[in-house]
């Protein structure tokens, strides 16, 4: 058996997805705006004097000697910087731990960040440390923002920020249906990540009243991806299939499994084909048969490319495609604090309706501590990124 050689993951535990980007303006990227602060439901998170300095605790995985760690790290600080200096109306006191990535490390930190004044966690990045920090922040009745994207540890007073899943299965299974593709195969990795991919996919197909055609799953090995082609390709040339949607979260999969379909004669010529990750990174993506005319969801790039120039003008260095994380966080709280409210740092405040229009375009929180996030629907034209539908600006009217 010739196992696949895995590139960093997406969905960990201790490794999130989120590819995330975008700024609204170079020059002005504070554009929150709050609204429907009075939703009703359970409350967690500290109530607030909005005249005075919100002390915010930041923690970064950084002291861990990793230098990709500490490049991450670096990001999400200057960016969550750069958030507080553009927070005009409102004033964000930012202090920023060095967490590492070990959950006893992450407590200890947020616990000493409490005992100094801090109303509200940003961060930690890994999901462990997450759910380990809620929980201990819980019965202190402090809210933390987790840049993670895994949502098994969402709830409570633990909203993840990364992008997630469901938001990507949901674009683009509603923009599937919108355009005639309603029977989808699904293909999906053995391992957690492809199976909480496939969970997302699953959900986003009954919501959006699609028909799951069937399923394939394949262990991480090219011997095992071999042993469902054939099947998957009787199946999606059947007639009786519209679109074939894959997990493909481990980066070596998506070129052996495309090109495997494409040699079966499967492409999206015959049948559409989407995915979970993005197919425009690393770039070289572009170039594979398999994905041209493919649908993935991406963030607004104009925006991600403000942001980005923005932020290499500052600091000398292209920020981690993590770090705006950051920025969207301490953006969110300063909108909410500059409104002037009591209750900004509560569950009401935080899951406003009208959502937040962050680096990565707009986004809210729900109550229960996942996210939506707006997405474009993206395709591969001649080893170029096409836009099929742009991400929306903000929430009304898009069915979000």
């Amino acid at each position: 058996m010739t196992v696949l050689k895995t590139i960093r993951g997406a969905f960990d535990m201790r490794r999130p997805l989120a590819r995330i980007g975008a700024v609204l303006s170079a020059l002005t990227l504070a554009a929150c705006q709050p609204a429907d602060m009075g939703a009703s439901g359970p409350q967690t998170g500290q109530s607030i004097d909005p005249s005075q300095p919100v002390q915010v605790a930041l923690l970064v995985p950084g002291g861990t000697g990793s230098a990709d760690l500490d490049w991450l790290a670096r990001s999400l600080t200057n960016s969550a910087k750069m958030a507080a200096a553009d927070a005009r109306g409102a004033t964000i006191d930012l202090r920023v731990y060095d967490s590492g990535s070990d959950p006893g490390t992450a407590v200890a930190v947020a616990n000493r960040a409490v005992g100094e004044g801090a109303k509200i966690i940003l961060g930690p990045l890994f999901a462990d440390s997450a759910n380990a920090v809620g929980n201990a922040m819980a019965p202190q009745g402090v809210n933390v923002l987790s840049f993670s994207n895994n949502t098994d540890i969402a709830g409570g007073n633990v909203f993840v920020l990364g992008n997630t899943f469901d938001n990507v299965a949901d674009r683009l299974v509603k923009y599937g249906v919108r355009n005639g593709k309603r029977r989808i195969l699904m293909v999906a990795e053995d391992d957690t990540a492809g199976q909480v991919g496939a969970r997302a996919i699953e959900r986003a197909i009954k919501r959006n009243g699609a028909t799951l055609a069937g399923t394939a799953v394949h262990p991480l090995s090219k011997t095992g991806i071999d042993g469902i082609v054939p099947n998957v390709a009787q199946a999606a040339l059947s007639g009786n299939v519209d679109a074939v949607f894959m997990t493909a979260n481990q980066g070596a999969v998506l070129p052996y499994l495309t090109d495997s379909l494409a040699d079966a004669g499967v492409t999206s010529a015959t049948v559409q084909m989407m995915g979970l990750t993005r197919w425009d990174q690393p770039s070289a993506r572009l170039q594979l048969r398999g994905v041209q005319g493919g649908w993935f969801a991406l963030p607004d790039t104009t925006l991600k490319a403000q942001f980005e120039q923005r932020y290499r003008a500052a600091y000398g260095e292209t920020p981690h495609d993590l770090g705006s994380l950051a920025y969207d966080g301490v953006a969110a709280i300063a909108a909410l604090v500059r409104a002037g409210k009591r209750n900004a740092l509560t569950t009401s405040g935080l899951t406003q309706s009208a959502g937040f229009a962050g680096v990565s375009g707009a986004f809210r929180l729900k109550r229960d501590g996942t996210n939506e996030r707006a997405l474009a629907v993206a395709t591969v034209r001649g080893g170029q990124v096409v836009v099929l539908d742009p991400a929306p600006r903000s929430f009304g009217g898009f069915g979000f």
